[in-house]
């Protein structure tokens, strides 16, 4: 884990900031709307921003009713997908 206080973040350290790996958190930013600036060739993050992004996402978001005959919905059932991330983790 690395320990920072900085308030522009490198991916690294956003990554580490979240939790998460380098791979995970690099599909996020390629799926989600994240908030970043890439300067040059390096993507940049505010620390604060990341937490505010954080702290508005809604678990109720990710998941929508379906009205697929799969596994017993569409028979008055609610079946919960999951319509968020769509990513792999390590």
């Amino acid at each position: 884990m690395v320990e920072t206080n900085k308030d522009i973040l490198t991916i690294e350290e956003a990554a580490d900031l979240l939790g998460v790996s380098v791979k995970t958190f690099n599909k996020v930013l390629h799926t989600e709307n994240l908030p970043a600036r890439k300067i040059g060739r390096e993507w940049k993050f505010s620390r604060q921003a990341l937490i505010d992004w954080v702290a508005a996402g809604r678990s109720a978001e990710f998941y929508r009713e379906t009205t697929s005959t799969k596994n017993g919905a569409g028979r008055g059932e609610k079946a919960r997908r999951t319509a968020g991330w769509r990513i792999e983790f390590d």
